[in-house]
């Protein structure tokens, strides 16, 4: 079944990966970012920003899982929503998305393309990590106004895991709007490039995953892996196209064509 936005068959798709920090169980030399905990009462109502967070609105109580050595990497590690820290002694540790501050999210990569600091057709995840590294006190200020801040839990054995609660699998998962397609769905994607000279995307894929940047009816967010060529893709996406539900005959017989209703709560 062909999904539409209000008769408008094509939405946007980017992609995401796994990314690797640097790290620290504890606090020390150049480890100085902490990645949170989710807080207690972040059910009944914490809704302290990312930059009072960052200010300290969390600091002293415990909350700390990790520390890692690049406030960058850190801040992109939100983004994607799951990553593995690498610790000294060789081991790594998987975290995984465990809540929001009840923010909204702003996409930085359209602040700097309205800004005039990054060209729209050159804004990729490696374009704004680079203006970042560039430039540490514009980037730091600029990570800011986005309210939004991910809270994390250590995951062990397999990774990463998607809202579906099961194990994502690269070039196969794709993260959807919840409000409006459901998850564990097959849906056939069929999207073109608009920026970056890559392979066009023509596959099947599983609605495994969603994500605060996720929203709209056409809208995906395709799972790389992990790492830096994973990276690489999923930084580097930036497709129009549409998709189609491969549902049952019975089920997709109630849905208006073209349209989706939202899924229940079941």
């Amino acid at each position: 079944m062909a999904v539409s936005d209000y008769g408008t068959p094509d939405g946007l798709f980017t992609g995401y990966f796994e990314i690797e920090l640097n790290g620290s169980r504890q606090r020390h030399g150049r480890y100085q970012t902490p990645l949170y905990r989710k807080p207690p009462e972040l059910a009944s109502g914490f809704h302290a920003t990312r930059a009072e967070i960052e200010d300290g609105a969390l600091a002293g109580r415990g909350l700390e899982l990790l520390w890692v050595d690049d406030p960058v990497d850190a801040f992109f590690l939100q983004i994607q929503g799951s990553g593995r820290v690498r610790l000294k002694n060789g081991k790594s540790v998987r975290v995984g998305y465990d809540g929001q501050n009840g923010q909204p999210y702003v996409a930085v990569g359209r602040l700097l393309i309205e800004r005039g600091l990054i060209p729209r057709d050159k804004v990729t995840m490696a374009s704004i990590r680079a203006w970042m590294k560039q430039n540490p006190e514009a980037g730091a200020a600029l990570r800011r106004e986005n309210r939004s801040y991910i809270f994390f839990r250590e995951i062990a054995g397999d990774g990463p895991i998607g809202a579906e609660g099961a194990v994502l699998t690269p070039e196969r998962s794709l993260a959807i709007d919840r409000a409006f397609i459901g998850l564990g769905i097959p849906i056939w994607v069929e999207a073109n490039e608009r920026f970056v000279a890559a392979e066009n995307l023509r596959r099947l894929l599983i609605s495994q995953d969603t994500g605060g940047a996720i929203k709209g009816p056409v809208r995906g967010d395709v799972f790389w892996g992990t790492g830096e060529a994973a990276g690489s893709r999923a930084g580097g996406m930036n497709a129009s196209g549409r998709y189609y539900l491969l549902l049952p005959r019975s089920v997709a017989g109630r849905l208006a064509p073209g349209k989706l209703r939202p899924p229940s709560a079941d």
